[in-house]
């Protein structure tokens, strides 16, 4: 009986401890190198009953994206500044309640130290949306990578 209520209670207290949409190295880093190329992933968990219908990410400033890895399941559409860099991706798509998706795209890191943020806005089939870019600290970060 205490095995089940250690084990339930672990459960439990999961997906708090790993939800979130974030943002990381394909090695699960959340830090790097100036001007390094790197691959990363954005991994987005579906947290509520409900499906993850649409998953967009703001480029930080200084990050150069230079490619994607096809989702299979998904529609990618971009915003490209003037400058020919890519600011914004919008993945539509499907993520089931209880599953999670993960994106990957190459980028080089900024030619400066210091903290960048991605933010992260998660659009359930209800139309709600779920804004992972620091208005709320506390429960919905943005996901950060420090740059050194």
């Amino acid at each position: 009986m205490f095995k089940t209520l250690t084990l339930t209670a672990l459960l439990a207290a999961l997906p708090f401890a790993s939800a979130h949409a974030t943002v990381k190295t394909e090695t699960g880093l959340t830090s790097s190198e100036v001007g390094k190329s790197e691959t990363h992933r954005l991994n987005v968990p579906t947290e509520k009953e409900i499906s993850t219908t649409e998953v967009r990410l703001v480029i930080p400033a200084g990050v150069t994206v230079t490619r994607f890895q096809t989702m299979p399941g998904f529609a990618r559409t971009m915003t490209i500044n003037a400058a020919g860099l890519v600011t914004e991706v919008i993945w539509k798509g499907r993520i089931a309640p209880m599953e999670y998706a993960r994106f990957l795209f190459s980028a080089r890191n900024p030619e400066t130290a210091g903290t960048i943020r991605w933010k992260v806005y998660q659009k359930y089939s209800d139309g709600s949306v779920v804004a992972w870019d620091d208005s709320d600290p506390e429960k919905a970060p943005a996901s950060t990578t420090e740059i050194k």
